[in-house]
């Protein structure tokens, strides 16, 4: 059923890429940001740099001007802490991408979960996004696609990445190009409010609305 999806939204789509961003970096900003707001937020709030977006920017700034850049993407107090955290954690490496990608997916994703406001979703797409590991984002409209095809594949954030990852090939661009796909799809048709009739998923969808 997976691949299914994956082919069909690719035949419909082409190769779509995510995440949108010049530098590992950023993507790791971006996934705090994002958190429980709208990326055109997060754009809004990355622009405020004015394209200064260093870890060491971000270690200088006092955390009051560090809030108000970020004000924006909303819940800037706790983000600000976040952004601080993860940036800490960045520097343990030098941010030396290669001295990170030369360990164990396991080990860094232990890691950077023990990081302050890191979840599951954070973790995976900064592994992913910023650090090209294999390790698949489920994220809310992953969710909502899979509950309505629907896919069996459990329903918390572990049990779904697992099924995932165990009936896809461990591929960092294909993890890429289908969470792209399933995000574009869910905006365009399979919304909280579902638009059915053009969706290319519509013929193996069983919640479909005629």
């Amino acid at each position: 059923m997976l691949k299914n999806i994956y082919q069909t939204l690719h035949a419909h789509y082409g190769d779509l890429r995510w995440w949108p961003a010049d530098t590992p970096f950023e993507v790791m900003v971006g996934a705090i940001l994002t958190q429980n707001t709208a990326w055109t937020n997060v754009e809004k709030a990355i622009k405020r740099f004015e394209g200064n977006l260093s870890p060491e920017r971000i270690l200088a700034l006092p955390l009051e001007d560090l809030q108000e850049i970020i004000q924006p993407a909303g819940f800037y107090r706790q983000k600000s802490q976040y952004l601080k955290a993860i940036t800490e954690w960045f520097m343990t490496y030098n941010c030396d991408l290669d001295l990170i990608k030369n360990r164990p997916l396991l080990d860094i994703r232990t890691e950077i979960l023990q990081v302050q406001g890191v979840g599951n979703e954070t973790a995976d797409s900064i592994l992913l996004y910023a650090f090209d590991f294999p390790t698949f984002v489920v994220d809310a409209y992953t969710l909502r696609l899979f509950s309505r095809i629907p896919v069996e594949a459990g329903k918390t954030y572990m049990e779904v990445k697992k099924v995932c990852e165990d009936r896809l090939p461990r591929d960092a661009e294909l993890y890429n190009h289908f969470h792209s796909l399933i995000v574009q799809n869910g905006k365009e048709y399979c919304k909280k409010k579902p638009d059915c009739q053009a969706c290319p998923l519509y013929d193996i969808c069983k919640k479909r609305i005629a």
